[in-house]
């Protein structure tokens, strides 16, 4: 599964005004649920704040992956988001984190799910493409390295 086939541009936000977590979670909804508008907005924050709960999804190095499985859609969904400032997002290293990737999958596809969570896992642990996503311009310049980045694997 290459993110090209479940990431579209509009769902990027290159200037997340967000300063909590939870605020993250609400700002990266937003366009999953233009794509989706049967989607309940709140019960997406719902399940994103409970997979929180169970352990933060900052994975370190200013990138956080939060994720959650969703009834009411056929194939995963991702929205990203950058924060300039970083925020604190509990993460592993204790740092700020400037990069998120939200992903939301079919309440049954575990393996798309995971699939999805390690392709992008995958792209960000290149440190260069990390600091190529917070340098990027804006949505279209953000959007066209990532999908770069992923053909590239």
């Amino acid at each position: 599964m290459k993110l090209s086939e479940i990431f579209q541009e509009d769902t990027v936000l290159p200037d997340l005004k967000a300063k909590d977590k939870k605020g993250v979670l609400e700002e990266l909804v937003e366009p999953v649920v233009q794509h989706e508008p049967h989607l309940d907005r709140n019960a997406l924050i719902h399940v994103l704040v409970e997979r929180e709960r169970l352990g933060s999804t900052g994975i370190g190095n200013g990138v956080a992956i939060p994720h959650g499985k969703i009834s009411g859609i056929s194939q995963p969904r991702i929205a990203f988001g950058r924060s300039a400032k970083g925020l604190d997002f509990e993460s592993m290293d204790g740092e700020p984190t400037h990069l998120f990737f939200l992903l939301l999958a079919p309440e049954n596809s575990t393996s798309l799910h995971l699939q999805a969570l390690a392709r992008i896992a995958k792209i960000l642990k290149n440190s260069a493409f990390r600091k190529d996503l917070l340098e990027a311009t804006g949505r279209n310049e953000i959007y066209r390295k990532i999908i770069q980045n992923d053909e590239e694997f």
